[in-house]
């Protein structure tokens, strides 16, 4: 008996239906990617050699001098104890130190600065902490998915700034309506630009703190790629023209520029109401960054930048050799002068998922659909140089079989 009603118990728990999640979860987009991981993984089950271009995941090991620091920091065991929610005040003062000399910006690092676990953190908790039920935030497209899903998830909607080709992947601001811009608390912008590779003139920076000030709405500039640029362009830093740091604020990584994606560092600078109010949050969100990881990230933004400047030189032969290769397919592409990525229209005929997916089952080559990153990226696609020269040369080699 009791072995029947065990039995009895375990039928009714399975048909129970499982917990219903949030709202705000089924309202995030589905995964745009999915069907190009599904073709990967066809593909490889078939033995195809996959080159892969989709991930802006450098594959250039991070510096030695900033191992070695680690190695070190490691073996200290005052960083193992839970590290300070802001981040140390050492790497808030290499912080400020850094954009001192790159940017001619001064920085207090006890408010003005925030250590964040990646840029990609702070980005995603800058809704949560400005954004209400149904506040606008100004989102650009196509764009890093992260702006708009996360300002849905804080109960915000999220109103589109597109991104067109032949406004040089900027936004138009002339064509918000007004009381748009009246309702909208925070924008995202991001320059050098992920995925379009676009950059932004200082007339830019100006127009966008102008409308800052008219409609009193924070900016959050996605800074991550400003030190991968080339032939002899120097991206500049918001804080540059807002120099009391009224209205904006800017996020930063360690990942790009050093070649540390999976460290997990970066840092949020500015407004030191938006640092204080984004570093609240945090404390009830996260612990903050381990304490070896901030001594080697000091060390990082201290030492030598030789390596910098050697990584910027590999990125751009391969930006070169990408660029020539594509038009001896017929796809003509602008070099772009900042970031490592190539953005290319599909052939006509194509959306770019199917462009994707044929590319994948033809030639065995991975590039990521522009719609992935918002419908104003329909007709692109996104190629991340982070694979070596040669992978590159047998994909253009593979590129000039392909039927199109």
């Amino acid at each position: 008996m009791i072995y029947v009603l065990q039995a009895f118990a375990i039928q009714k728990t399975q048909e129970r239906k499982m917990v219903k999640p949030a709202l705000r979860v089924e309202k995030i987009p589905p995964y745009l990617f999915a069907r190009i991981d599904k073709k990967k993984t066809e593909a490889k089950s078939r033995g195809i050699d996959l080159i892969d271009f989709g991930i802006g995941d450098p594959d250039i090991p991070t510096p030695k001098n900033i191992i070695e620091k680690m190695k070190e920091a490691i073996y200290d065991p005052k960083n193992h104890r839970y590290p300070s929610y802001e981040g140390m005040l050492e790497f808030r003062q290499a912080v400020s130190g850094w954009y001192k000399k790159r940017f001619e910006v001064t920085l207090d690092p006890k408010d003005e600065v925030v250590t964040l676990i990646g840029s990609k953190e702070g980005i995603a908790h800058m809704p949560w902490a400005y954004v209400e039920n149904g506040d606008i935030a100004l989102v650009p497209s196509p764009g890093y998915p992260v702006y708009k899903i996360m300002t849905i998830l804080a109960g915000g909607n999220p109103y589109i700034m597109p991104l067109k080709e032949e406004n040089g992947f900027l936004p138009r601001f002339d064509l918000i309506p007004e009381d748009i811009l009246y309702k909208a608390k925070i924008m995202f912008i991001n320059y050098p630009n992920n995925p379009t590779g676009a950059h932004a003139k200082d007339d830019f920076f100006e127009n966008t703190l102008k409308i800052a000030e008219k409609y009193n709405i924070l900016i959050c500039h996605d800074a991550a790629y400003s030190e991968i640029a080339y032939d002899g362009y120097k991206p500049r830093s918001i804080l540059e023209f807002d120099k009391d740091k009224k209205y904006s604020v800017e996020f930063h990584s360690l990942s790009k520029t050093y070649c540390m994606t999976g460290w997990r560092i970066g840092f949020a600078v500015g407004n030191k109401d938006a640092i204080y109010n984004l570093g609240k949050l945090k404390t009830n969100v996260d612990s903050g960054v381990f304490q070896a990881i901030q001594v080697a990230g000091i060390e990082a933004l201290t030492g030598s930048q030789n390596s910098v400047e050697d990584i910027k030189k590999i990125f751009q032969r391969r930006r070169d050799a990408v660029v020539e290769g594509l038009k001896t397919v017929g796809i003509n592409v602008t070099k772009p002068l900042a970031t490592f990525y190539i953005w290319a229209k599909v052939p006509e005929g194509y959306t770019s998922a199917d462009f994707c997916e044929k590319l994948i089952e033809e030639t065995g080559i991975v590039v990521t659909p522009g719609s992935g990153f918002g419908d104003e990226g329909e007709g692109y696609f996104r190629i991340a140089i982070t694979i070596d020269e040669d992978r590159i040369d047998e994909a253009i080699k593979r590129l000039k079989s392909l039927k199109i």
